[in-house]
Protein backbone atom coordinates (compact mmCIF):
# COMPACT_ATOMS: atom_id res chain seq x y z
CA UNK A 1 0.00 0.00 0.00
CA UNK A 2 1.35 3.47 -0.95
CA UNK A 3 0.96 6.29 0.88
CA UNK A 4 1.78 9.83 0.29
CA UNK A 5 2.61 11.68 2.97
CA UNK A 6 1.92 15.87 2.66
CA UNK A 7 2.91 18.48 5.52
CA UNK A 8 1.81 21.21 4.10
CA UNK A 9 3.30 24.62 5.72
CA UNK A 10 2.79 28.51 4.67
CA UNK A 11 6.36 29.14 2.97
CA UNK A 12 7.33 25.04 2.46
CA UNK A 13 5.63 21.77 1.35
CA UNK A 14 7.21 18.44 2.74
CA UNK A 15 6.12 15.14 1.35
CA UNK A 16 7.05 11.48 1.31
CA UNK A 17 5.78 8.09 -0.20
CA UNK A 18 5.96 4.90 1.87
CA UNK A 19 5.26 1.12 0.55
CA UNK A 20 3.48 -0.28 3.72
CA UNK A 21 2.87 -3.64 2.13
CA UNK A 22 4.52 -4.91 4.95
CA UNK A 23 4.74 -2.38 7.65
CA UNK A 24 6.35 -3.17 10.62
CA UNK A 25 4.70 -2.26 13.81
CA UNK A 26 6.66 -0.74 16.84
CA UNK A 27 9.95 -0.86 15.01
CA UNK A 28 12.14 1.68 13.26
CA UNK A 29 10.48 4.16 11.09
CA UNK A 30 10.57 2.53 7.57
CA UNK A 31 12.60 4.95 5.15
CA UNK A 32 10.25 6.58 2.13
CA UNK A 33 10.52 5.70 -0.82
CA UNK A 34 10.50 9.24 -2.63
CA UNK A 35 10.91 12.57 -0.87
CA UNK A 36 10.49 16.19 -1.90
CA UNK A 37 10.19 19.37 -0.97
CA UNK A 38 9.00 22.92 -2.26
CA UNK A 39 10.72 26.36 -0.50
CA UNK A 40 8.87 29.63 -1.53
CA UNK A 41 11.14 31.44 0.31
CA UNK A 42 14.01 32.44 -1.53
CA UNK A 43 12.49 34.50 -4.95
CA UNK A 44 9.75 36.35 -5.46
CA UNK A 45 7.84 34.78 -8.42
CA UNK A 46 9.56 30.97 -8.53
CA UNK A 47 9.48 28.33 -6.08
CA UNK A 48 12.36 25.57 -5.45
CA UNK A 49 11.48 21.84 -6.18
CA UNK A 50 14.21 18.98 -4.52
CA UNK A 51 13.17 15.43 -4.84
CA UNK A 52 15.27 11.91 -4.05
CA UNK A 53 14.69 8.51 -4.44
CA UNK A 54 17.41 6.49 -3.12
CA UNK A 55 20.69 8.18 -4.44
CA UNK A 56 18.71 9.30 -7.16
CA UNK A 57 18.07 13.41 -6.75
CA UNK A 58 16.46 16.90 -8.56
CA UNK A 59 17.03 20.15 -8.19
CA UNK A 60 14.52 22.57 -9.80
CA UNK A 61 13.62 26.33 -10.14
CA UNK A 62 9.98 26.36 -11.20
CA UNK A 63 8.82 30.01 -12.62
CA UNK A 64 5.45 29.58 -10.34
CA UNK A 65 3.92 31.65 -7.39
CA UNK A 66 0.89 28.85 -7.84
CA UNK A 67 0.54 26.77 -5.18
CA UNK A 68 -1.19 23.66 -7.49
CA UNK A 69 1.31 24.29 -9.94
CA UNK A 70 4.30 23.72 -7.32
CA UNK A 71 2.45 20.30 -6.09
CA UNK A 72 2.07 18.90 -9.51
CA UNK A 73 5.09 19.61 -10.68
CA UNK A 74 6.15 17.95 -7.15
CA UNK A 75 4.52 14.98 -7.45
CA UNK A 76 5.67 14.72 -11.38
CA UNK A 77 8.96 13.67 -9.39
CA UNK A 78 7.24 10.62 -8.66
CA UNK A 79 6.49 9.18 -11.77
CA UNK A 80 8.58 11.31 -14.32
CA UNK A 81 12.53 11.51 -14.32
CA UNK A 82 15.48 10.62 -11.86
CA UNK A 83 13.14 10.43 -9.02
CA UNK A 84 10.65 8.29 -10.34
CA UNK A 85 9.03 4.94 -8.52
CA UNK A 86 6.00 4.96 -9.44
CA UNK A 87 4.66 3.95 -12.91
CA UNK A 88 1.08 6.31 -12.31
CA UNK A 89 0.23 8.18 -9.66
CA UNK A 90 -2.79 5.81 -9.43
CA UNK A 91 -0.87 4.03 -7.57
CA UNK A 92 -1.32 6.09 -4.27
CA UNK A 93 -3.64 4.42 -1.75
CA UNK A 94 -4.01 7.38 0.37
CA UNK A 95 -2.51 10.72 1.38
CA UNK A 96 -1.89 11.31 5.02
CA UNK A 97 -2.22 15.49 6.52
CA UNK A 98 -0.59 16.69 9.39
CA UNK A 99 -3.03 19.69 10.53
CA UNK A 100 -1.91 21.23 13.07
CA UNK A 101 -5.19 22.54 14.93
CA UNK A 102 -7.96 20.39 15.14
CA UNK A 103 -9.71 21.91 18.24
CA UNK A 104 -11.30 19.48 20.81
CA UNK A 105 -13.36 17.51 17.91
CA UNK A 106 -10.60 15.31 17.00
CA UNK A 107 -8.99 12.71 18.91
CA UNK A 108 -7.50 10.91 16.15
CA UNK A 109 -6.51 10.08 12.52
CA UNK A 110 -9.64 11.30 10.40
CA UNK A 111 -10.95 10.68 6.81
CA UNK A 112 -11.16 14.07 4.95
CA UNK A 113 -14.92 14.85 4.22
CA UNK A 114 -16.42 18.10 4.17
CA UNK A 115 -16.68 18.43 7.81
CA UNK A 116 -13.58 17.86 8.13
CA UNK A 117 -12.40 20.54 5.93
CA UNK A 118 -15.22 23.09 7.72
CA UNK A 119 -13.47 22.29 11.08
CA UNK A 120 -9.98 23.17 9.65
CA UNK A 121 -11.13 26.10 8.34
CA UNK A 122 -13.09 27.62 11.57
CA UNK A 123 -10.15 26.36 13.68
CA UNK A 124 -7.73 29.08 11.42
CA UNK A 125 -7.98 31.82 13.67
CA UNK A 126 -6.53 29.40 16.57
CA UNK A 127 -3.66 28.68 13.98
CA UNK A 128 -3.42 30.84 11.10
CA UNK A 129 -0.21 30.47 10.10
CA UNK A 130 -0.73 26.71 10.05
CA UNK A 131 -4.06 25.77 9.37
CA UNK A 132 -5.04 27.50 6.21
CA UNK A 133 -1.82 26.13 4.32
CA UNK A 134 -2.96 22.50 5.49
CA UNK A 135 -6.34 22.99 4.54
CA UNK A 136 -4.88 24.44 1.57
CA UNK A 137 -3.18 21.09 0.74
CA UNK A 138 -5.79 18.84 1.41
CA UNK A 139 -7.78 20.84 -1.60
CA UNK A 140 -4.81 20.62 -4.08
CA UNK A 141 -4.12 17.06 -3.51
CA UNK A 142 -8.19 16.53 -3.52
CA UNK A 143 -7.96 17.89 -7.14
CA UNK A 144 -4.49 15.99 -8.42
CA UNK A 145 -5.49 12.71 -6.84
CA UNK A 146 -9.42 12.68 -7.37
CA UNK A 147 -10.90 9.68 -5.74
CA UNK A 148 -7.80 8.75 -3.03
CA UNK A 149 -8.74 8.99 0.35
CA UNK A 150 -7.25 12.14 1.81
CA UNK A 151 -6.57 11.72 6.10
CA UNK A 152 -5.71 14.37 8.40
CA UNK A 153 -3.76 13.75 11.50
CA UNK A 154 -4.01 16.86 14.14
CA UNK A 155 -1.28 17.94 16.04
CA UNK A 156 -3.48 18.41 18.98
CA UNK A 157 -5.31 15.17 18.53
CA UNK A 158 -2.61 13.16 21.10
CA UNK A 159 -3.41 16.16 23.88
CA UNK A 160 -7.46 14.90 23.82
CA UNK A 161 -6.51 13.13 27.04
CA UNK A 162 -5.71 16.17 28.96
CA UNK A 163 -7.98 15.95 32.39
CA UNK A 164 -9.78 19.04 32.75
CA UNK A 165 -7.43 20.42 35.65
CA UNK A 166 -4.63 20.82 32.72
CA UNK A 167 -6.99 21.62 30.01
CA UNK A 168 -8.85 24.47 31.64
CA UNK A 169 -7.72 27.78 32.19
CA UNK A 170 -8.53 29.84 35.29
CA UNK A 171 -10.60 32.17 33.74
CA UNK A 172 -14.00 33.18 33.14
CA UNK A 173 -15.67 29.63 32.87
CA UNK A 174 -17.73 30.62 29.84
CA UNK A 175 -14.39 30.34 27.91
CA UNK A 176 -15.07 26.82 27.82
CA UNK A 177 -17.88 27.49 25.77
CA UNK A 178 -16.09 29.22 23.92
CA UNK A 179 -13.38 27.13 23.11
CA UNK A 180 -10.96 28.74 24.74
CA UNK A 181 -8.57 25.90 26.56
CA UNK A 182 -5.47 24.21 26.24
CA UNK A 183 -5.10 22.21 23.06
CA UNK A 184 -1.53 21.64 22.84
CA UNK A 185 0.55 20.89 19.46
CA UNK A 186 3.37 18.89 18.42
CA UNK A 187 1.43 15.87 19.23
CA UNK A 188 2.48 13.84 16.06
CA UNK A 189 6.03 14.22 17.64
CA UNK A 190 5.18 13.40 21.14
CA UNK A 191 3.22 10.24 20.68
CA UNK A 192 5.77 8.88 18.15
CA UNK A 193 8.78 9.59 20.54
CA UNK A 194 6.98 8.42 23.18
CA UNK A 195 6.13 4.83 21.78
CA UNK A 196 9.74 4.53 20.21
CA UNK A 197 11.34 4.75 23.47
CA UNK A 198 8.92 2.58 25.05
CA UNK A 199 9.96 0.26 22.34
CA UNK A 200 13.42 0.67 22.67
CA UNK A 201 13.67 -0.34 25.99
CA UNK A 202 11.65 -3.11 25.26
CA UNK A 203 8.66 -2.06 27.62
CA UNK A 204 5.29 -1.26 27.23
CA UNK A 205 4.16 2.30 27.07
CA UNK A 206 1.69 1.63 29.64
CA UNK A 207 3.78 0.77 32.32
CA UNK A 208 6.13 4.24 32.37
CA UNK A 209 5.94 7.61 32.98
CA UNK A 210 7.62 9.75 30.12
CA UNK A 211 8.36 13.71 29.53
CA UNK A 212 8.98 13.80 25.92
CA UNK A 213 11.18 17.04 24.77
CA UNK A 214 9.99 18.45 21.23
CA UNK A 215 12.92 21.66 20.65
CA UNK A 216 12.75 22.78 17.50
CA UNK A 217 11.86 26.37 16.00
CA UNK A 218 8.76 25.60 17.80
CA UNK A 219 9.39 23.96 21.52
CA UNK A 220 6.68 22.32 23.76
CA UNK A 221 6.68 19.84 26.33
CA UNK A 222 4.44 17.03 26.83
CA UNK A 223 3.91 14.51 30.46
CA UNK A 224 3.29 11.08 28.84
CA UNK A 225 1.41 8.65 32.09
CA UNK A 226 0.93 5.40 30.50
CA UNK A 227 0.49 6.40 27.13
CA UNK A 228 -2.19 9.41 27.62
CA UNK A 229 -0.91 13.06 27.38
CA UNK A 230 -1.90 14.61 30.69
CA UNK A 231 -0.09 17.80 30.40
CA UNK A 232 2.06 20.05 28.05
CA UNK A 233 3.24 23.26 27.81
CA UNK A 234 1.52 25.04 24.43
CA UNK A 235 -1.94 25.70 25.29
CA UNK A 236 -4.71 27.67 22.97
CA UNK A 237 -1.98 28.08 20.67
CA UNK A 238 1.64 27.35 19.78
CA UNK A 239 2.20 30.67 21.61
CA UNK A 240 2.26 28.94 24.89
CA UNK A 241 4.56 27.42 26.72
CA UNK A 242 8.56 27.44 27.32
CA UNK A 243 10.69 29.86 25.49
CA UNK A 244 11.37 28.71 21.73
CA UNK A 245 13.37 30.39 18.44
CA UNK A 246 11.56 33.64 17.90
CA UNK A 247 7.79 33.02 20.20
CA UNK A 248 8.03 34.00 23.74
CA UNK A 249 6.63 31.26 25.40
CA UNK A 250 4.57 32.33 28.61
CA UNK A 251 4.67 35.71 29.20
CA UNK A 252 2.57 37.41 32.21
CA UNK A 253 -0.47 38.85 30.30
CA UNK A 254 -0.08 42.38 32.01
CA UNK A 255 2.71 43.17 29.79
CA UNK A 256 0.41 42.79 26.69
CA UNK A 257 -2.06 45.40 28.15
CA UNK A 258 0.82 48.03 29.40
CA UNK A 259 1.87 47.51 25.58
CA UNK A 260 -1.83 48.32 24.17
CA UNK A 261 -2.37 50.89 26.83
CA UNK A 262 1.34 52.76 26.69
CA UNK A 263 2.69 51.87 23.43
CA UNK A 264 -0.68 51.60 21.16
CA UNK A 265 0.11 48.28 19.89
CA UNK A 266 -2.50 46.83 17.98
CA UNK A 267 -3.51 42.83 17.62
CA UNK A 268 -0.94 42.20 14.64
CA UNK A 269 1.66 44.12 16.11
CA UNK A 270 1.28 41.79 19.15
CA UNK A 271 1.16 38.91 16.42
CA UNK A 272 4.07 39.89 14.85
CA UNK A 273 6.04 40.42 18.33
CA UNK A 274 5.13 37.58 20.43
CA UNK A 275 5.52 34.87 17.64
CA UNK A 276 8.63 36.76 15.45
CA UNK A 277 10.62 38.45 17.27
CA UNK A 278 10.86 37.13 21.04
CA UNK A 279 12.32 33.85 21.97
CA UNK A 280 16.10 33.21 21.30
CA UNK A 281 15.95 35.55 17.75
CA UNK A 282 14.42 38.36 19.93
CA UNK A 283 16.68 38.01 23.04
CA UNK A 284 20.04 37.35 21.18
CA UNK A 285 19.43 39.84 18.86
CA UNK A 286 21.40 37.19 16.83
CA UNK A 287 19.47 34.62 15.30
CA UNK A 288 16.17 31.92 16.06
CA UNK A 289 18.82 29.62 15.25
CA UNK A 290 20.10 28.08 18.43
CA UNK A 291 23.72 27.41 16.53
CA UNK A 292 24.41 30.66 15.39
CA UNK A 293 22.81 32.11 19.25
CA UNK A 294 25.89 29.37 20.78
CA UNK A 295 28.51 30.94 18.21
CA UNK A 296 27.71 34.39 19.31
CA UNK A 297 27.87 33.00 23.00
CA UNK A 298 31.41 31.57 22.31
CA UNK A 299 32.68 34.66 21.19
CA UNK A 300 31.39 36.85 23.75
CA UNK A 301 28.47 38.17 23.56
CA UNK A 302 26.37 39.09 26.21
CA UNK A 303 23.09 38.64 24.79
CA UNK A 304 23.35 35.49 23.37
CA UNK A 305 24.50 34.36 26.53
CA UNK A 306 21.61 35.19 28.10
CA UNK A 307 19.44 34.00 25.60
CA UNK A 308 21.00 30.41 26.14
CA UNK A 309 20.91 30.59 30.01
CA UNK A 310 17.38 31.87 29.92
CA UNK A 311 15.98 29.40 27.30
CA UNK A 312 16.93 26.59 30.18
CA UNK A 313 15.54 28.31 33.00
CA UNK A 314 12.71 28.07 30.84
CA UNK A 315 13.02 24.59 29.74
CA UNK A 316 13.61 23.84 33.27
CA UNK A 317 10.66 25.11 34.59
CA UNK A 318 8.36 23.43 32.29
CA UNK A 319 10.28 20.15 32.81
CA UNK A 320 9.62 20.24 36.35
CA UNK A 321 6.00 21.23 35.90
CA UNK A 322 5.50 17.90 34.13
CA UNK A 323 7.41 15.58 36.42
CA UNK A 324 4.87 17.27 39.08
CA UNK A 325 2.16 15.85 36.60
CA UNK A 326 3.16 12.57 36.42
CA UNK A 327 4.04 12.62 40.10
CA UNK A 328 7.62 10.42 39.12
CA UNK A 329 9.48 10.02 35.96
CA UNK A 330 10.99 7.02 34.15
CA UNK A 331 12.29 8.05 30.88
CA UNK A 332 12.96 11.71 29.64
CA UNK A 333 13.27 12.09 25.59
CA UNK A 334 14.30 14.89 23.55
CA UNK A 335 13.81 15.44 19.95
CA UNK A 336 13.30 17.54 17.17
CA UNK A 337 16.75 20.23 15.63
CA UNK A 338 17.63 21.45 19.19
CA UNK A 339 16.67 18.52 20.93
CA UNK A 340 18.20 15.99 18.82
CA UNK A 341 21.59 18.24 18.12
CA UNK A 342 22.62 20.01 21.06
CA UNK A 343 24.92 17.93 24.05
CA UNK A 344 24.80 21.47 26.22
CA UNK A 345 20.98 21.61 25.75
CA UNK A 346 20.91 17.63 27.20
CA UNK A 347 23.55 18.67 29.98
CA UNK A 348 22.32 22.03 30.90
CA UNK A 349 18.42 20.80 31.08
CA UNK A 350 19.35 17.56 33.08
CA UNK A 351 21.46 18.89 35.64
CA UNK A 352 18.84 19.94 38.42
CA UNK A 353 17.05 16.11 38.37
CA UNK A 354 19.70 14.47 39.38
CA UNK A 355 17.48 14.18 42.72
CA UNK A 356 15.30 11.53 40.60
CA UNK A 357 18.63 9.63 40.14
CA UNK A 358 18.81 10.96 36.81
CA UNK A 359 22.64 10.63 35.81
CA UNK A 360 24.07 11.26 32.10
CA UNK A 361 27.03 9.27 30.51
CA UNK A 362 30.60 10.65 31.82
CA UNK A 363 32.77 11.75 28.93
CA UNK A 364 31.76 13.61 25.85
CA UNK A 365 28.14 13.59 24.84
CA UNK A 366 27.73 13.51 20.73
CA UNK A 367 24.90 13.93 18.27
CA UNK A 368 24.30 10.85 16.56
CA UNK A 369 22.30 9.85 13.82
CA UNK A 370 20.91 6.98 15.25
CA UNK A 371 18.58 7.21 18.37
CA UNK A 372 20.36 7.20 21.41
CA UNK A 373 20.23 6.33 25.00
CA UNK A 374 22.47 9.71 27.10
CA UNK A 375 21.56 8.24 30.69
CA UNK A 376 24.55 6.55 32.51
CA UNK A 377 24.14 2.76 33.18
CA UNK A 378 22.96 3.46 36.57
CA UNK A 379 20.78 6.58 36.19
CA UNK A 380 17.22 5.56 37.63
CA UNK A 381 15.72 7.52 34.49
CA UNK A 382 16.70 6.37 31.19
CA UNK A 383 16.99 9.65 28.65
CA UNK A 384 16.67 9.17 25.07
CA UNK A 385 17.63 11.20 22.46
CA UNK A 386 15.02 10.55 19.26
CA UNK A 387 14.87 10.93 16.09
CA UNK A 388 11.28 12.44 15.81
CA UNK A 389 9.42 10.38 12.74
CA UNK A 390 6.13 12.94 12.09
CA UNK A 391 5.59 11.61 8.40
CA UNK A 392 5.96 7.88 9.37
CA UNK A 393 3.37 8.45 12.29
CA UNK A 394 1.04 9.94 9.68
CA UNK A 395 1.59 7.21 7.29
CA UNK A 396 1.18 4.45 9.65
CA UNK A 397 -1.99 6.34 11.05
CA UNK A 398 -3.46 6.08 7.80
CA UNK A 399 -2.80 2.42 7.05
CA UNK A 400 -4.69 1.59 10.94
CA UNK A 401 -7.59 4.26 10.01
CA UNK A 402 -8.14 3.11 6.23
CA UNK A 403 -7.29 -1.20 7.17
CA UNK A 404 -7.70 -1.86 10.79
CA UNK A 405 -5.60 -5.00 11.85
CA UNK A 406 -8.13 -7.76 12.72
Amino acid sequence: MKILVLNAGSSSHKSCLFDLSQPRADGPAQPPLWRASLDWTHASGQVELSAQAGEASLQQVLPTRDRTEGLRAMLDTLVQGPTQVLAQLQEIAAVGHRVVHGGGDYSAAVRVDGAVKAAIRRLIPLAPAHNPANLEGIEVLEQILDRVPQVALFDTAFHASLPPAASTYPGPYGWLAQGIRRYGFHGISHGYVAQRAASLMGRQITDLKLLTCHLGNGCSLAAVDQGLSVDTTMGFTPLDGVMMGSRCGSLDPGILIHLIRQQGYNADQLDTLLNRESGLKGVSGVSNDLRLVMAAMAAGDGRATLAIDLFIHRLRQGMGAMIASLAGLDVLVFTAGMGENSPLIWQRACQPFAYLGLRLRQGELQRSGQDQDIAAPDSRVRVWVIHTQEEWAIAQACLELLHPAP
